[in-house]
């Protein structure tokens, strides 16, 4: 394979210098010309003149010849034509000047399909070369080549798993989400199956090789990499499509003219004004600037195929995890005890945790410290792999892992039932905190959605997207919930590497298809597919060597912003194209009635050709600009004004909500009283500031005021919930409260914190939308 690649890059590198060679013999033969006749030798200019045409039309026969063996014919034989017929009509000068015009157009295309990738490391980087084997109760490192069936290495902390095998040892902690999607390491024990590309997210481990290096789960993504690659076709100039018109047309013109006038020079001059410079030119011009715009945008676009064909994009596939997902654990929440305090179960759970290095436990000690939570050392620390540590805070015995570790001996309470079921229903890990050995809470830890993905996938129909899908290895229960959020028209989940790509050429079949994804296991889907776009800001080599497109902001709105500038970019390109036929049949015509000789043709083409240009360049100019007024980003800035202190107080009001489940009246009064208190002076304050102060700045720049009409019906909503809240407080008996009043109050509490935190949301989205 490193051989055909070899090959493959040495031929690359010699069309490149062969084209820069070219261009620079065209424009000193065209200097030396013009240099000569200056100094009164018409001989030695037309000689020199000559010299810089006969390489290029040499090198422009090999590349047409080439071409016709693939099958492709293009527009460049016209361009042969008129220089061969320049020197033979003794019209050096025509002949240079459409050399160095076609030579530049080479050099500029070459510049638009170069791959942009800027040291983007291989596949084969994050392979392990070496392996830990165990050898008569020694470890030896030997290459993974040299390991076997059946033989037991030892994989150590952090490291990549290198072959497929079983767990041999009691039980390891493996992150899986490079290979399969799934995003939260999980524990494996003796037996179960490890596959290569893994990372030993927990301690040292026993690993029996099942498979060979060359036939692991890693070697087969790299070689459906390497074959989906070399499977894709070449790209195509989207100036060669008008060729099959644009070069019958000119034959016939130039034999009109020889006809009508019977002198070839004539024909010759047509052949000069159709040299199709302007379709050499355009598209190259117009796909660098979409690349440069895409770039300033932290778009990284692999050449001007990538750009053409992202403009023709109809279906987007999704990977779901670090994709759709930021890719991790987050804490979605605190579920306590009777009487507990959710800040101090997790200031407990953290402060252990800091002891562990296992990926949930940075996800814990994270959110404490997100949420201002000041943490404590822990002592006397103990980890039992897979289950959890335990350790003295303060002086307590604190105990944190899975409930088998810390009441294996009892039934789960209600709350613990709570909890459980909760996680179920958000496909969320869930670890518990107990204390001399009574459980006082459970933080919920799972994936979660971007908080661009909703902008996100509004870009992508706004940008002409017709069919959204979700392909991902995780549970089919995580997949579904996510696809319904974001109304995807389809979610596949539990599909393996070999998976994804079968459901991107089933797509293909019908639509160009785009593939996103950021892991290496979506690296053979984003291979395959008509455009890989990557989100390489995780620095996935895999996904970033094999995708089209890569995304270095950690966006994935920007995948919706590449298809526009794609869009313009081709748009572009084809006014480009079409205006500059236009007026090269004008310059053909005129060269037909005898208006234009071979020289004045060239110089007439020269003018068409920066006209092109120019027009081309207009794709430098973003799309995303909106017309009309915008905020600044200061301004911007106000516009999230307190946002984050209102989450801190909606979390308090979903812990009340909960806690209302089992309390004593006289409690249920006080947190009733309390979810009230912060309803008023935090929820309704701010309600209120957004359509006094907030609202009407923004109908200062939103052009559809109709979506603001609806986010200040929402206000009206809240405030009557509101007011409700209210007159139940109010209402509160002095001695006895009935349970119904109690679970009155938490639908009016739990209706509040809902709607807040979607409207909050949609409120944030167009915030984004309208900022500079």
């Amino acid at each position: 394979m490193s051989s055909v690649a070899s090959g493959g890059n040495q031929a690359v590198s010699f069309d490149r210098v062969l084209r820069w060679t070219l261009v620079a013999i065209a424009i000193a033969g065209l200097t030396a010309g013009i240099l000569a006749r200056a100094a009164g030798r018409p001989d030695l200019a037309d000689l020199a003149w000559a010299l810089g045409t006969v390489p290029v039309i040499a090198g422009l026969a090999v590349s047409i010849v080439r071409d016709l063996l693939r099958g492709r014919v293009g527009v460049d034989a016209i361009a042969l034509l008129s220089m061969s017929a320049a020197l033979v009509l003794e019209q050096p000068l025509a002949g240079a000047v459409v050399a160095l015009m076609y030579s530049g157009g080479n050099v500029l295309e070459e510049i638009a399909i170069a791959r942009a990738e800027r040291d983007l490391r291989s596949l084969v980087d994050r392979a392990p070369r070496q392996a830990h084997r165990k050898s008569n109760e020694c470890i030896e490192d030997v290459p993974i080549e040299a390991v076997s069936v059946g033989e037991e290495l030892l994989v150590q902390a952090g490291e990549i798993v290198p072959v497929d095998g079983v767990v041999g040892s009691a039980s390891a902690t493996i992150d899986e989400s490079a290979v399969t999607g799934e995003p939260i390491p999980v524990e494996k024990t003796r037996g179960s199956a490890v596959l290569s590309g893994s990372l030993n997210a927990g301690e040292a481990f026993q690993l029996i090789v099942t498979a060979a290096a060359g036939e692991s789960t890693y070697a087969g993504i790299v070689r459906m990499v390497t074959a989906a690659q070399t499977a894709k076709a070449p790209f195509v100039r989207l100036a060669d499509r008008y060729a099959l018109i644009f070069l019958p047309v000119t034959l016939v013109i130039a034999f009109v003219a020889w006809h009508i006038s019977g002198d070839l020079t004539r024909s010759l001059a047509v052949l000069v004004a159709a040299t199709p410079c302007p379709l050499i030119l355009a598209a190259p011009v117009a796909f660098i600037a979409g690349v440069a715009q895409a770039a300033r945008r932290g778009i990284l676009v692999k050449g001007g195929g990538a750009l053409e064909a992202l403009a023709r994009a109809h279906t987007v596939l999704f990977d779901k995890t670090g994709t759709l997902t930021v890719g991790g654990a987050r804490l979605l929440s605190v579920e306590v005890a009777p009487g507990e305090d959710p800040d101090e179960v997790l200031t407990l759970g953290a402060s252990l945790e800091q002891a562990s290095h296992h990926v949930l436990a940075k996800a814990v000690v994270a959110a404490a410290v997100d949420r201002g939570l000041k943490l404590k050392p822990p002592e006397h620390v103990k980890e039992t792999m897979g289950s959890g540590l335990s350790g003295l805070i303060d002086g307590r015995q604190v105990t944190v892992g899975s409930r088998e570790m810390l009441l294996s001996h009892a039934g789960p309470s209600p709350w613990e039932l709570r909890a459980i079921r909760r996680a179920s229903w958000r496909s969320a890990l869930i670890v518990f905190v107990a204390v001399d050995g009574r459980p006082i809470g459970a933080a919920l830890l799972a994936d979660e959605l971007r908080a661009d993905t909703p902008r996100a996938i509004r870009l992508l129909r706004d940008a002409g997207v017709v069919r959204m899908v979700m392909v991902t290895g995780d549970r089919a229960a995580a997949a579904q919930a996510i696809g319904a959020a974001l109304d995807l028209d389809a979610v596949l989940a539990d599909r393996v590497p070999s998976d994804k790509v079968e459901a991107v050429r089933s797509e293909q079949r019908l639509h160009p298809t785009i593939m996103v994804g950021d892991g290496i296991n979506d690296a053979p889907a984003l291979a395959v597919a008509d455009i890989g776009v990557a989100l390489g800001a995780r620095g996935a080599s895999a996904s970033s060597e094999a995708a089209d497109v890569v995304i270095l902001a950690d966006r994935l709105d920007r995948v919706g912003e590449a298809i526009i500038i794609a869009q313009q970019a081709r748009r572009i390109a084809l006014q480009s194209i079409l205006v500059g036929m236009g007026l090269s049949l004008v310059a053909m015509v005129a060269a037909t009635v005898g208006w234009l000789k071979p020289v004045p043709a060239a110089i007439v083409q020269e003018v068409i050709d920066v006209a092109v240009i120019l027009n081309a360049l207009r794709a430098l100019t973003p799309s995303l600009v909106r017309s009309g007024p915008r905020i600044s980003a200061e301004q911007g800035r106000t516009l999230h004004h307190d946002h984050q202190a209102l989450f801190r107080d909606l979390d308090r009001l979903r812990q009340i909500v909960d806690a209302l489940d089992d309390v004593m009246p006289e409690s249920a009064a006080a947190m009733i009283g309390e979810a009230n208190r912060l309803v008023q002076s935090s929820v309704v304050a701010h309600e209120r500031e957004d359509e006094d102060s907030i609202y009407p700045k923004l109908t200062e720049v939103l052009r559809d005021r109709h979506g603001l009409s609806a986010m200040s019906r929402a206000h009206r909503e809240i405030l009557h919930l509101a007011r409700l809240l209210a007159r139940i407080a109010e209402d509160l008996p002095s001695e006895k409260i009935d349970r119904y009043l109690v679970r009155d109050a938490q639908r009016v509490i739990e209706a509040i914190e809902t709607l807040v935190r979607m409207h909050t949301a949609q409120e944030e989205d167009i915030y984004e939308a309208v900022a500079a």
